[in-house]
């Protein structure tokens, strides 16, 4: 394969150049790495699946962020990000594990300005409003025109048959791709829209 004899600076500068294959190839190479770095970490409530995609956003961060003139290899530089993603989702998740129990609301309770009872408001039928309904037209327009524009035709895709609901494995299938390329693309594409939102 062509990009096993390039070096990380060398693939990041094809990955600078629209190359979604060097993207995926160095999204491989560093898997090992954020997997080590994720081994002796605990989030409440959550797998470890979920600490893996938190390290693999920093690599990606990492991929998307590396300045050579920094006199920093690569390498360094994603182990800094990755590790600083997973310190980042453990201590926001430490945060957050007792905030539904110290801020919960009761459905018997009444909203403030119409006396309604919170049971009553959250059975209510969100589709007998026309004006709500266009409205979230009209988001889910500007969603799609959004989309097109952060990711690439490949990315699009890909998201188009996995809301289908199809498997990673029967997209790569149906693109004649590598699941983890499939892997690495649903990564990119999550990261993409959770920047751009």
């Amino acid at each position: 394969m062509k990009y096993t004899d390039m070096t990380d600076e060398e693939l990041i500068a094809q990955i600078r150049k629209q190359d979604d294959e060097a993207m995926d190839f160095l999204l491989d190479k560093y898997r090992k790495l954020v997997k080590r770095e994720t081994r002796e970490i605990y989030i409440i409530g959550a797998d470890s699946e979920d600490l893996m995609q938190e390290g693999m956003i920093g690599l990606f961060k990492a991929i998307r962020d590396y300045n050579e003139d920094k006199n920093c290899s690569f390498h360094t530089f994603a182990v800094l990000c990755v590790k600083r993603q997973i310190y980042t989702a453990v201590t926001t998740s430490n945060r957050k594990k007792h905030y539904p129990l110290n801020h919960y609301i009761s459905f018997y309770s009444q909203d403030g300005e119409s006396k309604s009872l919170m049971m009553d408001i959250l059975t209510a039928e969100d589709n007998s409003n026309p004006e709500a309904n266009l409205l979230m037209q009209e988001q889910m327009g500007g969603l799609v025109n959004k989309m097109d524009t952060i990711l690439s035709k490949y990315e699009r895709r890909v998201l188009e048959l996995y809301l289908d609901g199809l498997s990673y494995s029967r997209i790569a299938e149906h693109l004649g791709k590598s699941e983890k390329s499939i892997d690495n693309a649903i990564q990119r594409i999550r990261k993409k829209l959770s920047e751009d939102s």
